[in-house]
């Protein structure tokens, strides 16, 4: 896993409603300002104008435009450039060329689309591109589907292989994985059990869509202190073996090894 400049929790927040976006960037590790799918088209012009308004700390706003190709897309990227912000999130991501307005710029590539999530390896690959994002709800949308999920909130197994497909993408080339919202505001618990998992496999941030999620996901993705406690003791005890050997009943080799040394990584942070 990569790691992100901020901490594992990303808040969306609508561009048109410029009142929350100092409140969203308080509670969070970073704020998303949404110019896409939160904003009808009718209000970005509007909403492009807020975002020159704003005053917020730059290193940690993230500006989601709208898709390559579309006059919207066109418009994002002009008022991103006239702004201090340099962090962008592209919807829709599917190709490389899908980059071209955007040199210069950091580029969270949102692969939510079957084109996007196929893609997703040369996406990483690109200069420029800082982290790979994967949607559930777009993307089964552009299979014709209707729900990401099952009735009992699981997802169902094309969003499962899409995560995974984003993440491996992403690590393969070095790059960090976002893991997408969790859109039932109030179940916690699931969300609680999604960031878990997320951390646990290599994603090193979570996006959400209310302020109250945040708290659930960077304790998901805070060690704790008896793991902690173990990595440091079993690096310890490394240092005084060579090859494989048995540490408390369990084998540890290099891979074990980097698992601590990830476990104190974000302990620290």
């Amino acid at each position: 896993m990569t790691d992100l400049p901020w901490g594992p929790a990303l808040l969306f927040c609508p561009a048109d409603r410029p009142d929350r976006y100092a409140k969203a960037l308080e509670r969070a590790d970073a704020v998303i300002i949404d110019l896409e799918d939160a904003v009808d088209p009718g209000a970005r012009p509007a909403a492009r104008e807020a975002l020159l308004a704003s005053g917020l700390d730059p290193a940690r706003v993230i500006v989601r435009v709208n898709p390559a190709g579309t006059l919207d897309h066109v418009a994002d990227v002009q008022a991103v450039r006239a702004s201090p912000y340099r962090t962008v999130m592209l919807a829709k991501a599917e190709r490389v060329s899908d980059f071209a307005a955007l040199d210069g710029l950091r580029v969270i590539a949102l692969c939510e689309t079957a084109a996007g999530v196929l893609a997703a390896g040369d996406l990483a690959s690109t200069g420029g591109v800082i982290a790979l994002m994967w949607g559930a709800e777009d993307l089964v949308a552009s299979l014709g589907g209707t729900a990401s999920r099952h009735a009992d909130g699981s997802y169902r197994s094309v969003a499962v292989h899409a995560r995974s497909a984003v993440l491996i993408a992403a690590g393969a080339w070095g790059k960090a994985a976002i893991d997408t919202v969790h859109v039932d505001i109030g179940d916690l618990g699931g969300l609680a059990a999604e960031a878990e998992d997320a951390s646990a496999v290599g994603f090193a941030a979570t996006a959400c869509i209310h302020p109250g999620q945040v708290d659930v996901i960077r304790a998901a993705y805070r060690p704790s202190d008896e793991e902690v406690a173990f990595a440091r003791d079993l690096l310890a005890a490394a240092g005084e073996q060579s090859g494989v050997f048995r540490f408390r009943g369990h084998m540890v080799d290099g891979p074990v090894l980097r698992h601590a040394e990830t476990v104190l990584r974000r302990a620290g942070s």
